[in-house]
């Protein structure tokens, strides 16, 4: 394929933009090359500017459940733009994505609206801190909540890649705060809050790893936190910023039977604009302002054009359950395509896939975490990307990121998928 166009608009972007991205995974450093630049996107398929159409696998990093331009979505905030786009006054259509949202999703009574999964798990924290009186939380290693300050220890996707997981300008008072844990580990974690007794305020994960590869969580592990956690009175958050409206109507936490006390979303709730939410029961979002003493605003909170796309998004992954299923299936039939195309050519990997979510890694140990993450072999995994995205497969452009597949995908999409990775590995 010819990208011509693409790497005079990154050299272009250099001049203006930090490294020519506004997100650093963007661009390409942990693959080698320059980033694809897009024109625009429809159902299962990326245009590029020089002409190229690719089947993508990251969907705007998985808020693209339906597919792209889905045509509910975007008649949404078409006719929600006509009106103006932003007001910073309340309008009807917060409240109303708000009740569709309470009503699908398990253990909470009322959602805040904020722009972005970032700014919906560091007000998340906030609210823990300040609803428990306790300054520590506990994280873990490889999961990824947004470039936060709290965060950014070892931190997974873009800060793995560039290696720099405790990022500049995060202080030591901020990072003695967040003690860091094993995921998959539940002695680990007891051991932490132990030696930090009455201290914690909050847990919070990726429930399913989407930020080192796709990583499920290990039988018992969630149910085995929820227990910790109403042992120690510390609260459970969970980021579905990934993994909420995905995995099911109702998350991680109808998928796997475990109740978080503070949920986070981001993504898919705006449908594909630029939103996040954070939500729990009554008594702990009455904590925040208006109503209690902990603060967090944002003009552009519950702007008109995202909860616009994301009511539309909602209604119909609500009324349409079985999308979930079909989409289940769709990864299990790639799932297994993928196992044959790379066993023909006595490769060493492992796939891990959960619903909607599926990873490749060159790795020779079962991957379960940031450290057996961290094993995979990056330089068969540049050669796999760049040999998909010459067959016309748009994977992440990092080894530490998960494949998200939408509805719009079809069996032919899949089939040419399995075809290019049975062509790449011949030659890895």
């Amino acid at each position: 394929m010819i990208y011509k166009r693409s790497s005079a608009l990154f050299a272009e972007a250099q001049r203006v933009i930090p490294g020519g991205v506004n997100s650093p995974v963007r661009a390409f450093t942990a693959v080698g090359g320059d980033p694809v630049f897009v024109e625009k996107a429809e159902g299962a398929y990326l245009y590029d500017v020089d002409g190229n159409k690719l089947i993508d696998y990251i969907g705007s990093w998985g808020p693209m459940i339906l597919g792209h331009a889905h045509k509910p979505v975007i008649d949404a905030v078409i006719e929600k733009a006509k009106k103006g786009t932003s007001f910073g006054m309340p309008t009807k259509i917060e409240t109303d994505i708000a009740s569709l949202a309470v009503s699908m999703v398990p253990n909470i009574d009322k959602i805040r609206f904020v722009n972005s999964g970032t700014e919906a798990c560091m007000s998340a924290v906030r609210l823990a801190r300040g609803f428990k009186g306790r300054d520590k939380i506990i994280k873990f290693a490889g999961c990824y909540h947004g470039h936060s300050d709290s965060f950014l220890i070892q931190a997974g996707s873009g800060a793995i890649t560039f290696g720099t997981p405790n990022s500049p300008g995060v202080t030591k008072g901020t990072a003695k705060d967040t003690l860091l844990a094993r995921f998959n580990d539940l002695d680990n974690v007891a051991e932490i809050i132990s030696e930090n007794k009455n201290e914690i305020a909050c847990i919070i994960l990726e429930p399913v790893a989407g930020n080192m590869g796709c990583i499920p969580p290990a039988e018992g592990f969630l149910q085995g936190l929820r227990s910790l956690c109403d042992t120690h009175d510390i609260l459970l958050i969970f980021d579905e910023v990934m993994t909420g409206f995905r995995l099911a109507k109702g998350g991680v936490q109808e998928l796997y039977g475990v109740a978080a006390d503070i949920v986070c979303f981001g993504k898919v709730i705006g449908g594909g604009l630029p939103v996040g939410a954070f939500a729990a029961r009554e008594e702990i979002m009455n904590y925040l302002a208006p109503l209690g003493p902990v603060y967090q605003a944002g003009t552009l909170s519950g702007n008109p054009l995202a909860m616009a796309a994301g009511f539309a998004m909602l209604t119909e992954l609500n009324e349409n359950p079985e999308i979930f299923k079909s989409l289940a299936k769709k990864t299990a039939y790639l799932h297994k395509g993928l196992v044959v195309a790379l066993d023909e050519s006595n490769l060493t990997y492992t796939i891990n896939r959960t619903g909607s979510m599926i990873s490749v890694h060159f790795s020779e140990t079962p991957v379960v975490d940031f450290e057996t993450a961290a094993k995979g072999n990056n330089n068969t995994f540049k050669k796999f990307f760049h040999g998909l995205l010459a067959e016309g497969i748009y994977i992440a452009p990092s080894a530490f990121e998960t494949w998200f597949l939408s509805e719009a995908l079809s069996y032919e999409d899949l089939d040419k998928t399995i075809e290019a990775c049975r062509k790449v590995a011949k030659t890895l």
